[in-house]
């Protein structure tokens, strides 16, 4: 890989080709990563050289000591981020992301909470300068604490990347605080879930990785065929859309062949609402295809366990007697609660420490196929 980035580099500065360009970006990181490696490696092998040679001088040889520790440790690093670089990209990694966040077990405090993160992650987004916005907002009859319960929220981030870097926080997040409805001061447990789907457009646009032809290709993740999705049309109603209106402009699309079923009311237009149904359905769709095939690459390595995190995971609790948070996936846990629900350096830091678990699961699966595969080739 380094020698193909060498070589199209050359190329490149010949004459400039678009997929060429594309293809020097991909490799970019691994030829980075490996002479690092080497360059380390170089420098290790000349220090146990210095240190080996009964010629060198005390004070040399005392600083070679002393870089070796550091060097090694270097090498180690090094060692770490060229595995890395060599883990395939996830497939939706470059593209925007939605994030679907309902209230789970904990009735109206669970719905406070789940109101409490979708601050959470906007905040986060403003500080890293995302373009996002609130897709779909609904809440549920009644009062908790002054506040609509919410009942489901969808927030599109439509920075390119943001799934790549948003994509850890989908599992279920919980919450041990006293409610404000609890008169004897118990510490209540409730949970939220949330989701992080890849943003699919509704058709092809420039500047995006996915073409009018991946959407319109049956065999793209990005296919559905408007054949196997029954459109509904019904009056928005109840508590829940932002404009409810007196006008047939409520769209529910249901993608028959797997039931799933999406519901839109928040605009007062009848054709946005289907627009941003149909974004959603792709979305859901697409994520379902790609966590289908993992399970099934999951059934060859589950000598070592998933790392694909689902809804149905408990990644994260937040305590705020404690005013602490941790992941139960990295094991990191921050004492400053108010910063993390501040969407502030502290999240940042859980966020980068699940990153780097999830790498290293990935780096342990990849080892696992490919001994599982050197396995069959010899029986």
């Amino acid at each position: 890989m380094a020698q193909e980035h060498d070589k199209l580099n050359k190329e490149a500065a010949e004459s400039f080709d678009a997929k060429i360009a594309k293809r020097i970006g991909e490799l970019q990181g691994v030829a980075k990563a490996l002479k690092d490696w080497e360059d380390t490696q170089s420098s290790l092998a000349e220090l146990n050289s210095l240190l080996k040679d009964a010629t060198t001088d005390a004070e040399l040889r005392e600083l070679a000591v002393e870089d070796l520790a550091s060097t090694s440790a270097e090498l180690n690093t090094l060692s770490h981020n060229l595995a890395t670089s060599l883990t395939p990209k996830h497939p939706f990694a470059d593209l925007p992301c939605l994030m679907e966040i309902r209230p789970g077990v904990g009735g109206g405090e669970a719905a406070l909470f789940a109101a409490d993160l979708l601050r959470m992650y906007r905040a986060y987004c403003s500080k890293k300068h995302y373009r996002v916005s609130v897709l779909k907002y609904e809440t549920a009859d009644g009062e908790t604490n002054g506040e609509s319960p919410l009942s489901e929220a969808i927030l599109e981030i439509e920075t390119r990347g943001a799934y790549g870097d948003m994509r850890s926080e989908a599992g279920v997040h919980r919450v041990q605080r006293v409610p404000a409805t609890e008169k004897q001061g118990r510490t209540h447990t409730s949970a939220v879930s949330v989701l992080v789907l890849p943003s699919i457009p509704a058709s092809g646009s420039e500047g995006q990785d996915i073409s009018e032809a991946d959407l319109n290709d049956p065999t793209s993740d990005y296919y559905v065929s408007p054949a196997d999705v029954r459109t509904d049309v019904m009056r928005a109603r109840g508590a829940g859309g932002q404009h409810v209106n007196t006008t047939d402009s409520a769209i529910r699309l249901t993608h028959i062949p797997t039931n799933t079923v999406v519901s839109m009311q928040d605009s007062r237009s009848q054709h946005q609402n289907r627009a941003k149904a149909w974004q959603i359905l792709r979305s859901k769709l697409a994520q379902s295809r790609r966590e289908a095939r993992e399970e099934e690459a999951i059934k060859v390595r589950n000598s070592i366990g998933a790392s694909k995190m689902g809804r149905g995971d408990k990644v994260r609790t937040y305590n705020w007697g404690q005013q602490r948070v941790t992941d139960h996936r990295s094991g990191l846990s921050v004492h400053n609660l108010d910063d993390v629900m501040d969407g502030g350096d502290d999240l940042e830091k859980i966020m980068d420490s699940v990153k780097s678990w999830l790498s290293d699961k990935e780096i342990e699966e990849m080892m696992a196929e490919e001994a599982d595969s050197g396995s069959n080739k010899t029986k």
